[in-house]
């Protein structure tokens, strides 16, 4: 019914425009005495004027599919003999019309018994029904632009009816075609076979498929196959989506080299019910006047992989303390190596995405986050996973993974998520509709990365495994905003302390002390951030600074000291530097120079030592005055007290973290020098 009400509207188009509407037809004909009823049928009438519009443009093809259309909306069945023996006026009309058009009883009983079509025949008559569609579609918004006759009611139509069309028949990678748009009434086989076999183009790839019948693994290449796929799970969609298998089918499977079992097959064909409920509810137009946004999505990881495959191979089962999938026994083994990432969205569009390689989950909870609407109803999110060895472990880990990040993730502001997978670490950029990951190799090139600026306040939140046993797991989850906090954990056996700072933007800086004392520790440090401050206030305006909260500056020890395993924070006061022991002031200029380089002049309690004097031996000259100053000559570290970088960095807001790196490549210099001096 569809295909003839847009070809009536093609027909009517290609008049415009002097239209001739069917109804001035039906009253031309009864005005002139034009009065076979037969003729006069509204069906009859839209035929005979779609008839004549393609003889005139020679489009065969497409009249022997109108043909059809309204052979089977009429739905009587002339290759069987009538009820009761007697003929209907709908009856007689169509034997009429099909001797008309030389159809033989052959292609009536192909017609007839289309309850029974099952998925070659439908397919085959689907691809002359969706270029019908599609065609009348594009020629009808090609004539609205072209004849200017878009009103906002006749553009807000066309645009339903174009994303109806799409979504129902358009190819995209990941989308389940869909077959059957009300064809046959029923695809369900009562046999089937799965198979998986060697790709017969790569040779280290192989491919599964589904047969129509029982058929022997033997026997496979003798048959050719409903349907093809990669993957196992995209194949099951689209039998799914389809109806090709229902409860009474007999499916027989062949695995191949993969590791799936008819049980686990059984709860995959379960899971995919679950999410794609047959019949589907139709879309309606609230759905189409919006993006398409996912409404039920299921993962599913691991199909047809045993994760401990080694061990199920010497039927030996791992006993371990660390159960962590993401990280499971001594070597944090990662047993989450495949997801199928299963959508179906407001459109009724069926997706399946694959995920594999060493940052399968990353990848999909990247692309799940930046699936989702920027407002509006979450997904329904289901994990499931079947494999041999710890399959309830594994869909709990994940699950547990989406849903935490899943809150960490805000459409206000960009946040952070740190994930281990194996001895790796990955930070998770949430930024709305931009998440992005970072896979970072060690804890070394993790702190380098944590340290780098950022544009704004980013909360990190951490996986509940990530950076078991460091300090790390206990300063990283207390950062705050407008705040900079100094955390310090002490090791009295090397005489060194680990020094931490997370600046106001929430960005870390570390780096490692010698340790007399906690006073000579956190004093020089303090009094540098106090500068810091200073110099960023004296960068506002007086009537600016009540708008402008003062960053705090916080302390904590993190106890019990190394080399025991860190376990708690305790806020501590901030350092207090009597006036009886007044510090020695080193203050840095930097400035700009050609390249990368840069020009550092430093001020000794205010006496002026600059490269343009010193050159190279600057570092050096600055060693021999501090030593000299020194009662004992003492080669203890000397530590920077105030730093500009205005020239450098702008005037702009500056971070902490900025200064603090500048000072510790400042002051390794320095102390180098001081050692040789």
């Amino acid at each position: 019914k569809s295909v003839l009400k847009l070809l009536l509207t093609e027909v009517y188009a290609s008049e415009h425009p002097k239209v001739e509407c069917l109804s001035l037809r039906f009253k031309q004909a009864v005005f002139a005495n034009r009065l076979d009823v037969d003729e006069l049928d509204p069906y009859i009438v839209v035929y005979r004027r779609l008839e004549e519009y393609l003889k005139a443009r020679g489009e065969h093809e497409r009249l022997e599919l109108i043909r059809r259309c309204l052979y089977l909306k009429v739905d009587k069945k002339l290759s069987r003999p009538p009820r009761n023996n007697r003929k209907s006026w709908q009856r007689l009309l169509l034997e009429r019309l099909t001797r008309d058009w030389n159809w033989d009883s052959r292609q009536l009983a192909m017609l007839d018994s289309r309850s029974q079509w099952k998925v070659r025949q439908v397919s085959a008559e689907r691809r002359m029904l969706v270029n019908e569609l599609t065609y009348s579609y594009r020629f009808l918004s090609e004539f609205a632009r072209s004849e200017h006759a878009g009103s906002s009611l006749n553009s807000r139509d066309l645009g339903i009816l174009g994303r109806r069309l799409y979504a129902a028949f358009e190819r995209k990678a990941g989308k389940i075609e869909f077959i059957n748009p009300g064809i046959a009434p029923d695809l369900a086989e009562d046999t089937l076979t799965l198979a998986q076999s060697p790709s017969p183009d790569e040779p280290n790839e192989t491919l599964w498929a589904l047969y129509s019948g029982s058929v022997n693994a033997q026997d496979l290449e003798d048959f050719s196959p409903l349907k093809r796929s990669r993957e196992l799970v995209e194949l099951l969609a689209w039998r799914q989506r389809n109806g090709v298998i229902d409860n009474s089918t007999r499916l027989s499977l062949h695995p191949g080299s993969s590791d799936l079992t008819e049980y686990e097959l059984s709860n995959l064909l379960s899971s995919l019910q679950q999410v794609v409920p047959l019949p589907l509810p139709a879309v309606d137009e609230a759905a189409l006047l919006s993006a398409s946004v996912p409404g039920e999505v299921l993962l599913l990881v691991n199909v047809g992989i045993d994760p401990l495959k080694q061990f199920s191979q010497m039927n030996m089962h791992m006993t371990t303390e660390r159960t962590d999938a993401l990280g499971y026994s001594g070597v944090r083994e990662n047993l989450i190596l495949t997801i199928d990432r299963v959508t179906l969205n407001s459109w009724n569009e069926l997706l399946v995405t694959r995920y594999d390689g060493p940052h399968a989950l990353l990848d999909c909870l990247r692309d799940f986050l930046n699936s989702l609407p920027s407002k509006g109803k979450k997904p329904n999110l289901r994990v499931r996973c079947f494999c041999r060895n710890r399959a309830t472990a594994i869909a709990e880990r994940v699950e547990d993974l989406f849903r935490e990040t899943l809150g960490s993730f805000s459409s206000e502001q960009a946040n952070r998520y740190l994930l281990q997978i194996k001895q790796h670490y990955h930070l998770l950029e949430l930024k709305p509709g931009h998440v992005s990951h970072t896979s970072l190799k060690d804890l070394p090139t993790l702190i380098e990365h944590l340290g780098e600026e950022l544009p704004g306040y980013s909360e990190l939140h951490l996986d509940r495994s990530a950076l078991e046993g460091e300090d790390l797991a206990l300063i990283l989850p207390v950062g705050r905003p407008q705040c900079i906090q100094v955390f310090y954990r002490l090791n009295e056996t090397s005489a060194t302390a680990e020094l931490s700072v997370l600046d106001e933007h929430n960005a870390l800086w570390r780096q490692q002390m010698p340790f007399r004392d906690e006073q000579s520790l956190l004093t020089p440090l303090q009094r540098f951030l106090q500068s810091v401050l200073y110099r960023r206030n004296a960068l506002l305006a007086l009537d600016n600074l009540p708008a402008h909260q003062p960053l705090e500056i916080l302390y904590y020890q993190v106890l019990p000291d190394a080399p025991l395993r860190a376990q708690r924070l305790e806020r501590r006061p901030p350092p207090l530097s009597p006036i009886s022991h007044p510090f020695y002031d080193v203050q840095a200029i930097v400035e700009p120079a050609d390249g990368k380089r840069s020009h550092v002049t430093l001020y000794c309690n205010h006496r002026e030592f600059s490269e343009l004097e010193y050159a190279g031996d600057l570092f050096a000259a600055v060693a021999q005055h501090i030593l000299a100053q020194r009662r004992d000559g003492a080669r203890y570290p000397c530590y920077i007290t105030d730093l500009d970088l205005s020239a450098v960095l702008g005037e702009g807001h500056m971070q902490s973290v900025h200064y603090l790196r500048y000072k510790s490549r400042l002051e390794a210099a320095l102390n180098q020098a001081l050692q040789k001096a």
